[in-house]
This record gives structure tokens, sequence and C-alpha cells, in this order.
């Protein structure tokens, strides 16, 4: 889509995403402070894992130019709390867009980074992706069956489901 806007993409991931996306002929970034400093506007696309949890640093917003826009509709705590409202206090990103936040849903009338001069919020209305639609209900599918065949996966609580085995 941004191609139809004459916009150049440039990619940065893991080892793996980075490979993959020149496999696939995507522009990727010499490095990771690359990718933060030169590009014009960094739109994050990235599930929540523990691994990528506070994955983008104060120190990465604080490479992007000042006329930046950050862009964040994946998880919000793929940046550490507060760092994001931080950097744009100080001037680097210059704006963001977001539909995530540390805790939803929001009161935005108390919601610094919501009411940032800097910044366009909207609630959290978009994830699905076609990999992460296939994902998500593949994994319910698999909790489902493995609750009807007798043996239910990540319980909180499993000595209930002993209890009515015995009812």
């Amino acid at each position: 889509m941004l191609k139809a806007f004459n916009m150049q993409v440039e990619w940065w991931g893991s080892d793996q995403g980075r490979a993959r996306a020149k496999a696939d002929g995507h522009a990727v970034a010499k490095s990771r402070t690359a990718f933060f400093a030169e590009n014009d506007i960094v739109s994050v696309h990235v599930r929540l894992t523990s691994a990528t949890e506070g994955v983008i640093t104060a120190a990465d917003l604080g490479k992007m130019k000042p006329d930046s826009l950050f862009v964040n509709t994946s998880r919000s705590g793929l940046l550490g709390s507060g760092v994001l409202l931080n950097a744009l206090n100080s001037g680097r990103p210059g704006k963001a867009a977001v539909d995530v936040f540390d805790e939803e849903p929001i009161t935005w009338q108390r919601d610094e980074l919501a009411c940032h001069p800097n910044i366009i919020a909207t609630p959290h209305i978009g994830f699905v992706t076609d990999d992460e639609f296939e994902m998500q209900f593949s994994e319910v599918f698999e909790q489902v069956r493995s609750w009807a065949c007798g043996r239910p996966v990540n319980m909180l609580n499993p000595d209930i489901w002993q209890v009515a085995e015995h009812v």
C-alpha cells in the first residue's frame, strides 16, 4: 500500500525476520540504530511475547528525528511503561499515532499519552492479520479439543478439573 504513495519501505526485526524480508525482496535497514535514526515513519508490527516485551527502548526512540512519526498498533508492552510519553516530551519522535495503551480501556481525560498534543490516539480496534488470525484460532481450537479429550491445557486452577471429574 505504501508503494502506491511512492514511499520506500525498510524493514527491521529479528535475524529471521530480516532474512525473510530480504528473501522476499524488501529493503532491510543497515542496523537497528539506522532504522530508528533514518526513517521518517516507524510503524511497529510485532506480537507481544516474553521475548518482545520492552523491545523498543527509550534509546531507540531518542534516535528518531524530531519530525518523525512513531506508529504503534501492536501492543504498548513492546515499549516500557512511560517510554513513549517521555520520548514525545523530549521531542524525539516528534509525533506518534497509537491505538494501544498501558491500561485499556483508557480513561481519555486522564491519560497523559492520549491527551498529548503530538499524538493521534484511538481505541485499539485492529489486530487481525492472516497469520495472527490463523495462530490465535488454531490455539483456541487446540485448547477446546484438549478439553474435550479430558486433557485441558493452560488451566489456572487444575484442582477444579480433578473435582469435576469425580462429581
